[in-house]
């Protein structure tokens, strides 16, 4: 029996990618490939459209029934998304199209067609997802789906346009800052991701940043990605300090059983620091930021602010 993506089962490693039609959105999903390669790993697209009482019903099924989501096509936006997505992972060997099938439907009020899903599933248990949800803007759809399951890896392509929806594109700074900061699990917006770079792993000694580097270097293993710290010096008296913090998630993750490709602790601003040596790397790690709203409001947020400013891929764990 097909076990329920919408249920809850903590013993699954569950990754959502967000689709739009987009080269990044698709880059998200190649890493997301590789990092959910593993028969304990499902995979779920995801395509949030708006409201839309207009939808020639004519040309879908009133009534879901099996296969009815793959049977439509530019009728519904998204939906060739998915299968493009779909096709994809079949292509990179991760989804069987031998596996069963299972669809479900969700009514949703004022909407002709309502939230759809096509759920394939291997006979041993790995899971491939294809999620069609109506929202009334791209960020709650996000963290409504985010509520569904417990989700450990939500990615994004930094791209994001949603062409074929009248809700906001994906780099409005309210949604990106929303769906990065209120996510109850670990997000990566990809941008020109290239795979087999590696991760910066970034480190200030907190307890905060040393859990994230162990949580990091477990994503990364995953994907047999090489790991790099970076520990950034306000000024040349701290130098020794962020020495310090890098040796110390090194010898942390040697007791792993993982070697730390590179070490850096320049000296300058975080922020700059960071952004300039990211794109000798696959993606920036950083750990959440523990500022309330009204904080982040003021002054900002480290995470935030690299976010919008690097040149390459981010991921904020939690």
């Amino acid at each position: 029996m097909t076990s329920n993506i919408d249920g809850n089962d903590t013993q699954r490693f569950r990754i959502l990618v967000c689709l739009d039609g987009s080269d990044e959105s698709y880059r998200g999903l190649r890493y997301a490939a590789k990092l959910g390669k593993g028969v304990d790993a499902d995979i779920i697209l995801l395509y949030i459209r708006s409201v839309d009482p207009s939808l020639n019903t004519e040309k879908v099924s009133d009534q879901p029934k099996a296969g009815s989501l793959l049977s439509w096509g530019n009728e519904v936006p998204g939906v060739n998304y998915l299968k493009d997505g779909r096709d994809l992972l079949v292509e990179l060997g991760i989804l069987s199209m031998d596996w069963s099938v299972e669809t479900g439907h969700d009514s949703v009020e004022g909407d002709s067609v309502g939230d759809n899903k096509v759920t394939y599933e291997s006979a041993q248990g790995k899971q491939v997802v294809l999620k069609l949800k109506v929202a009334e803007n791209i960020a709650n759809g996000i963290l409504e789906q985010t509520k569904i399951n417990d989700y450990n890896l939500v990615i994004l392509g930094a791209a994001h346009t949603w062409r074929e929806s009248n809700l906001t594109g994906f780099w409005d700074k309210s949604l990106s800052e929303k769906v990065v900061t209120e996510a109850p699990c670990s997000v990566l917006v990809a941008r020109d991701l290239e795979i087999g770079q590696g991760h910066l792993i970034c480190t200030d000694g907190s307890d905060k940043s040393t859990a994230m580097v162990r949580h990091d270097a477990v994503l990364a293993n995953r994907c047999e990605c090489p790991v790099s710290i970076i520990s950034v010096a306000f000024d040349e008296a701290k130098k020794t300090e962020a020495q310090h913090h890098a040796e110390n998630a090194k010898a942390m993750l040697a007791e792993m059983g993982i070697v730390v490709q590179h070490t850096l602790t320049p000296v300058g601003d975080p922020v700059r620091e960071i952004v300039e040596a990211g794109p000798d790397y696959s993606l920036i790690v950083l750990s959440d930021t523990s500022r309330t709203g009204l904080q982040r409001l003021i002054v900002g947020s480290v995470s935030i602010k690299i976010l919008k400013e690097a040149h390459n891929s981010v991921m904020v764990v939690r």
